[in-house]
């Protein structure tokens, strides 16, 4: 198995007070014990205190919770083609048109499993082969951090290190054109699924080259530097 690195300076540096979120594609449950499975229906965000509380949340080809959970982690096809479109766009309005939405969900990185079991929960440094994606939940002032941190190791015609795609809350946790590439996304942009999540929390996942590149930036790095030191003093000041 690769060596696991170690995130402890990266979220010291930042503050971090949230468990690291992993997602996992497996074959044994038992390393993620306590689990749960989501009720029929479930949003998989509805889980949030759960996580921090330590347990992960198991999914299935079966058992997935709501259906864009189904559809875009666990390859089900009980909600999708027009009927989906259609409530996208005419129910929600959350396009200008079918058309727009058609290509949207088309150019869309649906996750295909491995294994027959999906994690969501914290990151467990043993279960690191089996990891896809891992998490921070994160303020808006770590979320700069963390983007600024994705930016410090790029060059200028690499992928773009950080990206915002438009999707469900729940295909945001793997939505990446390459998973092997090293990229981050910022995530828990879906109104549909942020009454979940306290107001001031959004989601800053990386794939697995993204996190080794966080957790080697050092002293060199803008971590131990004026700017950050400015921006925590003056979180530290009354009022």
């Amino acid at each position: 198995m690769a060596e696991v690195p170690d995130p402890t300076t990266l979220l010291e540096r930042i503050g971090m007070q949230l468990p690291l979120l992993g997602f996992y594609d497996a074959p044994d449950p038992t390393p993620f014990d306590p689990i749960i499975q989501p009720e029929s229906g479930a949003c998989v965000f509805s889980h949030y205190a759960s996580w921090v509380q330590g347990v992960t949340l198991e999914l299935t080809q079966d058992t997935f919770g709501c259906r864009g959970a189904g559809r875009w982690l666990c390859g089900s096809q009980a909600f999708g083609g027009e009927n989906f479109v259609n409530f996208l766009v005419d129910t929600e309005g959350l396009k200008d048109s079918k058309e727009l939405m058609g290509e949207s969900v088309e150019q869309s990185h649906f996750y295909v499993q491995e294994n027959p079991y999906l994690f969501i929960g914290p990151f467990r440094p043993e279960c690191y082969e089996y990891l896809k994606t891992l998490t921070f939940m994160v303020n808006p002032d770590q979320l700069s951090i963390l983007m600024t941190g994705a930016q410090y190791h790029a060059h200028v015609a690499d992928p773009a290190p950080v990206i915002a795609p438009f999707g469900s809350g729940c295909s945001q946790l793997v939505n990446f054109p390459d998973i092997s590439v090293a990229q981050s996304l910022i995530g828990a942009t879906d109104m549909a699924m942020r009454h979940n999540l306290p107001p001031d929390l959004l989601f800053f996942t990386v794939t697995k080259p993204m996190f080794e590149r966080l957790c080697s930036l050092d002293e060199r790095s803008f971590l131990f530097k004026g700017f950050l030191k400015r921006l925590q003093d003056a979180r530290l000041q009354p009022g």
